[in-house]
């Protein structure tokens, strides 16, 4: 079965997942139109679907996260296609809580690599799924905003929307 995909609807705009058999594959940061959205979203060949078993779930998580109530994602995500270590950077990350944040030479050292602070931004720059796993939570060692796939003003806005909370 190749890959389907939703689009959904939040106060932040339009967001569109990709799901494999396994969970989500890719979600694309929220966009105000869809054109914009499907524009955002990296696999190719998929298929809209109206109907995917996990839809109503993220969707219902997704639209309570950006209303700024702290929420924990819980649907299954596909790890598949990431490296050994890029897997263990985004399974690390993915358990950062809200509205809490670590440096990329905190990432590498509890992951076990204690100097590979720039391989962990590189892999946080792969994350296909931003805002499920939260890579905009880790931030540099000064505390300055670096490197985000979504940009450094939506980083900002993420990260502002979790510490009103």
């Amino acid at each position: 079965m190749g890959k389907l995909y939703t689009i959904m609807e939040t106060s932040w705009g339009y967001s569109v997942a990709v799901w494999s058999e396994s969970g989500l594959w890719e979600l694309g940061f929220p966009k105000n139109d869809v054109e914009k959205a499907m524009a955002d979203i990296r696999t190719a060949n998929i298929t809209e679907t109206t109907d995917h078993p996990l839809e109503q779930q993220l969707t219902q998580q997704l639209k309570s996260y950006f209303k700024g109530f702290p929420i924990t994602f819980d649907v299954p995500i596909d790890w598949s296609g990431y490296t050994p270590f890029q897997a263990a950077v985004l399974r690390y990350t993915n358990e950062i809580g809200y509205g809490e944040v670590e440096t990329y030479g905190q990432v590498a050292h509890n992951i076990s690599h204690p100097k590979a602070s720039r391989a962990v931004g590189g892999a946080l720059h792969i994350n296909r799924t931003p805002v499920v796993v939260p890579c905009h939570r880790v931030i540099g060692s000064n505390g300055s905003l670096t490197g985000f796939g979504g940009g450094l003003d939506m980083k900002a806005a993420l990260l502002l929307l979790e510490k009103n909370q």
